[in-house]
């Protein structure tokens, strides 16, 4: 029975995982739910325009089927909804709220539609009505925690349609006619008992049958429970499970009962794995999580899970990696025995051990692209051959398919408190694992998060140096994303960190990110001062390529403040810099600045030797976009003394470095046309 594939939540189930999976029951429900989707709204019979997508509420206790049920109605009004199915999840498996800004994120980023790092609940929410206002999609909202959480991701166009689970009613929705589950019709129950035993046992005994389900009140999570214990047992008789889930002592639901009786039946080891899956973060498992909970191998954390899912315990998530979901209505039961029979020290060092196998496996996923790396390569081959990865791609499908997990992994390290510095470990991994695969623009968002949780440990422990470091990041998303003003507060924050922890790394870089924000919002005489300051720290600790880089910038502020006397000395400054350094493309970039400075202090001629010089820099370095954007200068300063004939040439040798990319061209002559 290992390679059965069932949903706990609900009656999709299917022997064979390359059988399509069948629905039973719930006709009743699912007639009353597409009736409702054409029903005349309130506004509709009031003779105004429904302003809003068209609620429908399926309400049931967890373990009622009613994510399956949901599930069912989209499937078959889906193709009504050209532009898709979003899904969202608005719990997490411990019941607690999933932040609404986290949901629309998500739900735009599904979409495709990049929205700023670091962006408020409101700028969001409102990015995704104005995403979806030209679409037409169906939403499926699952597990909502409140009438608020569904109110603010509904779509301002009745065109779309949200289809939202709950346990109770949302209040405050307008228009919502909640469609309660109870138990299946008991024919369905039976039925789902004999996908699992066989219609042998059944037919045998179908009084029995019955029994079982009325035992069961025919909620589907328990009979998949029922189903899993009597197929994991083939010569037990359907009868004697009924009496035993009967005779069960102690209050509860159906489920609880019968939860009670597939766990008592299974071995130590096996009960003790099972307990400690409700550490998983967001309920999400797979082989090596479960292996590190539980102390044992990877093959045989994986043998153990699909077996839970024959039981009906897990559920087999559709996915490239061997993947599980602990159930929602049996999280809260795991965690009440883990509590129970593991002493909190035993708990606290699963923990562990699953973030310090979560940090191995992004070290390796990281250094899997490092392949021109000895160093790195060596490492790799340190590390056990289940830590690794076959590729590159390998690695990047692993991260992209244990993103959710992940990042719960890390908001949960930070939750807990104890375990500070294996959180630590883990998010600065999980950065530099992101980076890699996906590049700092397209991972922003998830760095933004991460960066605000490693501040929330170095603000507990009253650690400077790294508060600095969060606040410098957080502060960079800041001003990539055109939050000037935001950055500048946290770069002074940084400073302050920088110079608590005696570290003037910290302290200069935030110096200079310090006048970089007044740069960027015209300040210029603030910006020099600040650059100044970062340039003298540079210098007393003879850091000479910061040094260069610094003086380019406060030259920069001289020029935009038109003190072009003192522009130029910053850039000549710049270049000395960066020819001792040898960086040739910054000397090359910085002669360029130069001959634009000396051009703007009217001294055409000076700018034309400093640009062609520039020119044979930018040769040297193989700059050819530099190099066209340097003679296109070099033309524009011809023309203005007078030779024509010159400039010409100069524009040719431009063209000609660019008759490959056209594009390039454009965005280059525009360039230099605005200088």
């Amino acid at each position: 029975m290992t390679d059965q594939a069932v949903d706990t939540d609900g009656v999709r189930l299917s022997q064979d995982p390359a059988e399509e999976n069948r629905f039973l029951g719930r006709t009743r429900e699912l007639k009353e739910l597409r009736a409702d989707i054409e029903r005349a709204g309130l506004d509709t019979l009031s003779g105004r325009k429904a302003p809003r997508a068209r609620v429908l509420l399926i309400a049931g206790r967890p373990g009622s089927g009613r994510t399956a049920l949901a599930e069912e109605l989209v499937a078959q009004v889906a193709d009504a909804y050209p532009d898709g199915v979003l899904r969202a999840r608005l719990s997490e498996p411990d019941g607690t709220r999933v932040p609404v800004s986290r949901l629309a994120r998500e739900l735009l980023t599904e979409l495709e539609c990049p929205v700023p790092p670091g962006a408020g609940e409101d700028d969001l929410t409102e990015a995704l009505r104005t995403a979806l206002a030209d679409r037409r999609v169906l939403l499926l909202l699952d597990d909502a925690a409140d009438a608020e959480q569904v109110d603010a991701l509904l779509p301002d166009t009745p065109d779309c349609l949200a289809v939202a689970v709950a346990q109770g009613p949302l209040t405050g929705i307008a228009d919502v006619r909640p469609c309660t589950l109870g138990g299946l019709d008991t024919k369905s129950a039976v039925e789902l008992l004999s996908r699992y035993t066989g219609s042998v046992r059944i037919t045998v005994d179908p009084r029995a049958a019955e029994q079982l389900v009325e035992a069961c009140q025919a909620q589907p999570a328990a009979l998949t429970l029922a189903g899993g214990w009597l197929a994991a047992r083939p010569q037990a008789a359907v009868a004697d499970l009924a009496k035993h889930v009967r005779a069960e002592d102690g209050e509860g639901t159906p489920l609880s009962r019968m939860f009670r009786v597939a766990y008592a039946a299974l071995p130590s080891p096996a009960a003790r794995i099972l307990r400690l899956l409700s550490l998983a973060p967001a309920g999400m498992v797979d082989p090596h999580t479960a292996s590190a909970l539980a102390g044992c191998s990877v093959n045989g954390a994986r043998t153990t899970l699909d077996d839970f899912v024959a039981l009906g315990m897990l559920r087999a998530v559709d996915s490239p990696l061997p993947e599980y979901e602990v159930p929602a209505c049996l999280h809260d039961r795991l965690r009440a025995l883990a509590e129970t029979h593991d002493r909190p020290a035993e708990l606290q060092l699963a923990r562990a051990r699953m973030l310090e196998r979560t940090v191995r496996l992004l070290q390796s996923c990281r250094a899997v692209t490092e392949t021109d790396s000895p160093q790195a390569r060596e490492k790799l081959q340190d590390m056990p051959r289940a830590l690794r990865f076959p590729t590159p791609r390998a690695a990047a499908d692993w991260l992209r398919a244990r993103r959710p997990a992940l990042l719960a992994s890390a908001r949960l390290a930070v939750a807990d408190g104890e375990l500070d510095t294996l959180a630590r470990r883990l998010m600065s991994q999980l950065v530099r694992a992101m980076v890699a695969h996906f590049g700092t623009q397209a991972a922003a968002p998830d760095l933004y998060g991460i960066h605000r949780l490693v501040l929330d440990v170095a603000e507990r422990r009253e650690l400077p140096r790294e508060k600095a470091a969060a606040l410098l990041n957080l502060a960079d998303l800041d001003a990539r994303t055109g939050r000037t003003a935001e950055a500048l507060v946290r770069y002074r924050a940084a400073l302050d960190a920088g110079r608590e922890a005696n570290d003037p790394y910290a302290t200069a870089r935030a110096m200079e990110s310090v006048g970089g924000a007044h740069l960027e919002l015209g300040n210029y005489d603030r910006a020099a001062d600040w650059f100044g300051r970062a340039l003298a720290q540079r210098l007393a600790r003879d850091e000479r390529a910061d040094a260069a880089r610094v003086y380019g910038r406060l030259a920069a502020a001289h020029t935009y403040a038109g003190r072009y006397g003192e522009a130029l000395r910053g850039w000549r400054a710049a270049v000395a810099g960066y020819r001792r350094t040898g960086d040739v493309a910054a000397q090359a970039r910085a002669l360029s600045e130069l001959a634009r400075v000396q051009e703007y202090a009217g001294r055409p001629e000076e700018s034309l030797r400093t640009c062609q010089e520039a020119v044979e820099w930018a040769r040297r370095a193989e700059d050819v976009r530099l190099q066209a954007a340097l003679h296109l200068r070099l033309a524009d300063t011809l023309d203005r003394l007078g030779d024509p004939a010159a400039a010409g040439l100069q524009r040719g040798a431009a063209d000609r470095m660019l008759k490959e990319d056209r594009s390039d061209a454009c965005e280059i002559r525009s360039a230099v046309t605005k200088d």
